[in-house]
């Protein structure tokens, strides 16, 4: 498949299964809805703000599963704040008060503010440490506590960064909670593998999402992001879609613990292309 050429037929893995995305208003997390409802999953959209945004994704969902044949599933938008407890609680009861069970929770919800270290505001260093991290464990509590219950596993994927292991000079918050991903995903899969729940992440790179739009509409920012990615392009939100539906699926039944980086090369060190050290 080249560059261009990204017509690949979705597969319907994930028929049968009930999925809970947050931060799903857009961006990655919408991607990642739609992907899951093309391959015959029912999706609770989770959304914040914007309802219009929400009912977009929503729509897309819809669509995605008629066209691909697997009739008109129950999706669902739901709001809360993944950083508030009580918020996450009712979002829970309403999505298996209406699903009845929960095969996977995509914990998306995120966002970055730049500023130097010594400037950083901690009200905005706290709140994002409360969205990125806290609000991803507070909803893989939820999530585990039901897949426990129930028996019969589950899966947990978590939307992590390159900047888990890169770090990110100006955005010290968003790299503290991505480092932090790393050891709730590490932890969680350790500690319920013998249950049969799987708990992975996905590192994006460079992605054409509107928590990049400081430098994805400038030509010329652009051009400097991409000199420094390997194959030597941003990526889509549909491709990352696609390794979030693959880790949903029973193709990825002896994967946990693990972070995928879809990141272009970020991760090689692209540096180094060419040696300037013995």
């Amino acid at each position: 498949m080249t560059q261009t050429d990204r017509s690949t037929p979705f597969a319907s893995r994930l028929v049968g299964q009930y999925a809970l995305v947050t931060g799903a208003s857009q961006g990655i997390g919408r991607a990642v809805a739609v992907r899951l409802a093309q391959e015959g999953a029912t999706v609770a959209i989770n959304y914040v703000d914007h309802p219009e945004k929400a009912d977009e994704s929503l729509a897309m969902a819809r669509t995605a599963s008629s066209d691909r044949g697997h009739g008109k599933l129950d999706h669902i938008v739901v709001k809360a704040d993944v950083s508030n407890e009580q918020e996450v609680t009712a979002m829970f009861e309403t999505v298996l008060a209406r699903f009845k069970r929960l095969d996977c929770l995509v914990n998306n919800a995120g966002f970055q503010r730049e500023s130097p270290s010594e400037a950083l505001d901690i009200d905005t260093y706290r709140r994002i440490i409360d969205v990125n991290l806290n609000g991803a464990v507070l909803c893989a509590q939820k999530a585990l506590a039901h897949f426990v219950a129930r028996g019969g596993g589950g899966s947990i994927i978590n939307c992590s960064s390159v900047h888990q292991i890169i770090p990110k000079p100006g955005y010290l918050a968003y790299s503290i909670s991505k480092g932090g991903m790393a050891n709730l995903t590490r932890t969680l899969a350790l500690e319920f593998a013998g249950r049969g729940i799987r708990v992975n992440a996905v590192g994006p790179g460079a992605i054409d999402t509107p928590i990049n739009a400081a430098w994805t509409g400038d030509p010329e920012k652009r051009g400097v992001v991409t000199s420094h990615i390997p194959l030597g392009r941003v990526g889509t939100p549909e491709e990352i879609a696609a390794v979030f539906a693959f880790l949903a699926s029973d193709e990825a039944s002896y994967i946990t613990g693990q972070t995928i980086y879809a990141c272009g090369g970020l991760t090689l060190f692209p540096e180094f292309r060419e040696n300037w050290a013995s």
